[in-house]
Parts: structure tokens; sequence; C-alpha cells
């Protein structure tokens, strides 16, 4: 179900508003180009070739559960059961199917790995209070194809995975005057309690947003309504066709998207932002694979707010938003606030634009290196107010790099001292001096560059902020 519109109606004062928060209007559908043209793939893939910075992960082929689990359990075992025993050592196979919410399933094959937990066998970290034959023993509800829900208002017709917190279904609706056969995607919660309280908070955080904009013009998914079924919180929302990820294995694998397109995901991206920070709220998982967009491809919806949080609820957590799109505020154990996901939206607009993940750290602490050598050194300030900053920083300020022996495959500690970056977005993004750029996209790509920089300030102070944002160069065309 795409946005709704005004019509052409009279401008109102609160229609004044928005069109001096968006700046640039939004793209019409026969100006929109995904993919890119000819000249702008070919200085991408040169660019690419050239690169210093490593191995490069493509953002197409990246399972984004697959970091999220790991930490989950990080969190789980460690921070809130604070059961660690290091003399037991148990080995276990995960080989769980963990999909990204609402976007159309894909046959894409899972990854199977291993990996080592410490951790005393014990009862399981969240009691299920609800469980019944319609729950697998996680909780998540079994879905069958073809079932009626809510006294046969909907039924469903297709699966679209599941995440930590839910799984989703598509579903048509069946008794709805006037409505019958229009599609809707249906999120239903695990059926255990911490998970329903979860869902309940979710449904108070979007039912706040749906008020503060009742002409659906900021870009976050619209919950319709919600219901149980089977001792299962149920989330009604409007149906949207895939993800970003989707989008750029689709139009842009390895080599990113138009940036013409990725300005105009930029344009409605801070206006969800902005919408979020002047409700004073946090979306905390802001990621290619948690924006919607409509079958043309031209809008986009932010989803997924099962994270999500009022800004005065600053629990320090070192797990919090998924590890690649994960603020260097949040690693270090400083307090934290709206910019966190302004740093999120940075590293997801690379993405779009390059198809690579600009920070693919193994770990908390490969995330900070990667990010001090794209953006240098953190300022003493920022370390010295740090919960973890002992667990990063020595007594000089030297980074303890946590690095892989490559004969032995244990873990050694490098002490390493980092100045300034060794491999900045310009030098990154730029084509190199043989691919000739017309005067116009140059412009365009150096804006772009300079608005990515101030995403990516270290210092969440010094970031930008979303209404600073819709007016940058890049944005406003």
């Amino acid at each position: 179900m795409s946005s709704r519109s005004d019509g052409g109606s009279a401008l109102t004062a609160r229609s004044v508003q928005d069109k001096r928060d968006s700046v640039s209007p939004a793209p019409e559908p026969d100006m929109f180009e995904l993919a890119k043209d000819e000249e702008e793939g070919n200085a991408r893939t040169e660019a690419q070739a050239q690169d210093g910075t490593g191995e490069q992960i493509s953002a197409a082929d990246y399972d984004p559960s697959l970091d999220r689990r790991e930490d989950a359990h990080k969190r789980v075992y460690k921070a809130e059961r604070n059961i660690i025993n290091l003399d037991d050592t148990e080995e276990v196979e995960e080989e769980e199917d963990v999909d990204d919410m609402f976007a159309i399933s894909t046959s894409e094959k899972k990854e199977k790995f291993k990996k080592v937990k410490k951790v005393k066998p014990a009862a399981p970290a969240l009691i299920t209070t609800t469980l019944d034959s319609a729950s697998d023993p996680e909780g998540y509800y079994q879905v069958i194809l073809g079932e009626q829900l809510d006294g046969g208002r909907y039924q469903v017709f297709s699966s679209l995975g599941k995440g930590m917190f839910a799984n989703v279904v598509r579903a048509r609706v069946l008794q709805e005057a006037g409505e019958s056969g229009r599609e809707v995607a249906i999120k239903i919660i695990r059926s255990q309690e911490s998970m329903y309280r979860a869902g309940l908070k979710e449904v108070q955080i979007l039912n706040k947003l749906r008020q503060a904009d009742p002409d659906d013009k900021k870009h976050i998914v619209r919950l319709e309504r919600t219901f149980e079924h089977r001792g299962h919180l149920c989330l009604v929302f409007e149906s949207m066709s895939m993800n970003l990820r989707d989008v750029v294995k689709r139009f842009g694998k390895d080599v990113g998207l138009n940036i013409k397109a990725v300005r105009a995901y930029a344009h409605q991206l801070f206006l969800a932002l902005s919408l979020l920070k002047k409700a004073n709220i946090m979306h905390a998982d802001i990621k290619p694979d948690n924006i919607l967009v409509n079958e043309q491809k031209t809008l986009l919806k932010l989803c997924d707010l099962g994270s999500a949080s009022d800004a005065s609820e600053n629990d320090i957590t070192p797990y919090l938003v998924s590890r690649f799109y994960r603020s260097p505020e949040i690693i270090l154990g400083v307090p934290y606030d709206p910019a966190l996901d302004v740093w999120s939206i940075g590293c997801t607009l690379y993405e779009l634009y390059t198809g690579k993940i600009l920070f693919p750290g193994r770990s908390n602490n490969q995330m900070l290196l990667l990010m001090m050598e794209l953006k240098g050194r953190f300022n003493a300030k920022m370390i010295k107010k740090a919960k973890f900053g002992e667990m990063y920083f020595d007594e000089q300020g030297g980074f303890e790099s946590v690095e892989t022996d490559r004969v032995t495959g244990a873990d050694v500690v490098r002490n390493v001292h980092i100045s300034k970056p060794s491999r900045d977005l310009r030098s990154r993004l730029m084509p190199p001096s043989s691919v000739r750029l017309k005067d116009d996209e140059m412009k365009l790509l150096t804006s772009f560059i300079d608005l990515l920089d101030k995403c990516l300030a270290l210092d969440p102070a010094r970031r930008i902020a979303p209404k600073e944002a819709l007016i940058h160069p890049f944005i406003r065309g």
C-alpha cells in the first residue's frame, strides 16, 4: 500500500512546514533510475579495483542475521544472565534461519557456522508464558499457509521470514468494506513474556509516530491495527514491495545504485529521521534490511521499530544496533542520543552507492579499528568518558587491536597508534584519474562525500542533524 497524498488540496500550515522541512521535491517515477549508467558503473568498478582497504564485503550477499545472532547470544548470556563460566565450554552449531522483516522472501542458501560459547547450562533467559501448540520451542508462531487470522479478517498466503522478535507473514484482507483482497504484512510477536512487552512498546511508538505524521509524509511504515492470535500479539502493517538490500542485489550488485536514486532515498530517510527526532525517538537498528520500498521503488519507508526507544532511555550496552551499522559511542559505552541513527544512515548510504559494506568488522574491536582507519583517532575526551574505553585503549591512548595470528589461529593483541585516516571517504569514493565524470556528476559526488563525512563524525555531538541534512547541497540539489 503506497503513501496517501493530499490530492492537490490547498496548503495548510502543516503542509507549509512539511515543504520547509523537505526542501527538495520527491522524485518523479519516470525520472527515477536505480541502476548506474555505464560510465558511472565502470568508474565504480575501477575505483573498487584500486581500493587499498582490503577485502570488501558485498552488501547484496551479506546475511544481516549473522552478526545480530552472535551479538544477541553475547547479550543474552553475558549481560542479562550473567552466568559466564570460564571453565565450561559448550560448542553449539547454529542453523537458525532468520531473515529480514517484511521483505519479499528469497531462496538464498543459509549459512551454517560454529562458534564456541563459554556458558553454564541454565534455564532459558526468557520465560515462555503463553506457549501453545501453535508455537515452536523458541516461541515463534508456526505459520500455516491459507490460515485465517483475527476471526477470518485476514488470510495468510506467504511467509516473509523471521527476526529476533517475531516472524512476518503476508496476508489478504477478507472482511473489510471495499478493501477485500488488499495485501497487508502481519508481524507475529514471539510467544514469550519479554517479547510481548517489547511488542507493546513498539505499538506505542508506532502510534505516537502516526499521530505526529497524520498525512503520511515522513516515510515511517504505517501500523494499521493490532490483534491477538493464539497467545501471540499481531501487528498489521501496510504492505510494501522489498527492502533496500534486495534493491541493491537486483539493481546494483557489487557496484551500487545510481547516485540520483541514492539522493532521493537519502532525502526520504532524513525526513523519517526528522520525525523520529521531533518525537524524541531513537530507531536503533537502521540498515538496508529495515528500509522498505514500494513497487515502483520510488518511495521508501523505515520499518522494524522493535529496538526503538525514547531518547531519554540510555541503557549502555555494546550490542545495540546491528554491528556493521553500530556507532562508535555504542561500542565505547558513551551515553548516546538520536545521533546514533545518523551514523547508521551514513553507513547505509555508502552501501547503497558502492554495493559494499563500509565497516565489515568481525567484532566491536575491529569495528573501532576500521572507523579510525577511515576517520582518524578518537579524541581523548570521548575515550575518557567511555564506560568500555579501557577495553580498547591503553593509558597512552594506543588502540589494542585484537587480531588473529595467521600461524596459530589464536587471538593476539597488537598496539596500534593512529593519528590520521589511512584512506578517507574521498579517496574511497572518487573515481580514478583515468575516469572522467561530467561536471554535474562530479559536483554531486563531491557533495555526497561531504554529507557522508558529516554523518560519520566519530564524535556524535559533531554529527549532522536531520534538519541540517535536509538542506545539505547533496539533498537540496
